[in-house]
């Protein structure tokens, strides 16, 4: 397997609508092969999720996968999902501020506002439509990836500049205060 170049922000990848990815195209060898270096790369990263765009190639794949990650621990665990052409609609108007991050934006957090629950269907790497319902802290990782096919960053979703924050201050100023917040909707969704 591979580890991709993760493209940051500026590239111009970022901001394109990514193609969808028709089965007989999912089905060859050489997509499937990417798929296992997307995985790997985001593993290599420690992100909780990763798109295709990220690794400039525009087409509408995302896999998300959070297992007692360090960079996140008050994450719930999410089994490894793999996600071609996925369709995310919210099922709430409920929602919750989440301080994110990104791999294409290094050394910066911002509050977001994401759906509380939201419907998901996509087809998994073998072609085989998949439909989940996620709801929480889950939700959010899952349109903060579904974003990135649509090219959007989650710095276009921060409402309040002000949220914007380095890593490094985050763990010092306001990690405490969302862990607690992130603990409480854990625990209620």
């Amino acid at each position: 397997m591979t580890i991709l170049k993760i493209a940051h922000i500026g590239n111009p990848v970022l901001r394109e609508r990514s193609r969808e990815l028709p089965r007989e195209e999912l089905a060859l060898p050489a997509t499937q092969t990417f798929i296992d270096d997307l995985v790997e790369t985001m593993r290599a990263a420690n992100g909780a999720g990763i798109a295709a765009p990220q690794v400039e190639h525009p087409i509408r794949v995302c896999v998300v996968h959070v297992q007692k990650n360090k960079r996140y621990p008050y994450m719930p665990d999410i089994p490894l999902t793999i996600m071609v052409n996925p369709v995310l609609t919210p099922s709430t108007s409920d929602t919750f501020e989440n301080y994110e991050g990104c791999l294409s934006v290094p050394n910066l957090r911002g509050v977001v506002e994401r759906f509380t629950r939201v419907e998901l269907s996509y087809l998994d790497r073998r072609g085989v439509e998949t439909k989940q319902t996620l709801r929480g802290l889950s939700a959010g990782v899952f349109q903060h990836e579904c974003d990135h096919l649509d090219g959007k960053l989650f710095v276009d979703r921060v409402r309040d500049t002000t949220s914007l924050t380095t890593w490094a201050d985050f763990e010092q100023f306001h990690k405490q205060a969302f862990v607690d917040k992130m603990t409480a909707l854990v625990a209620r969704e």
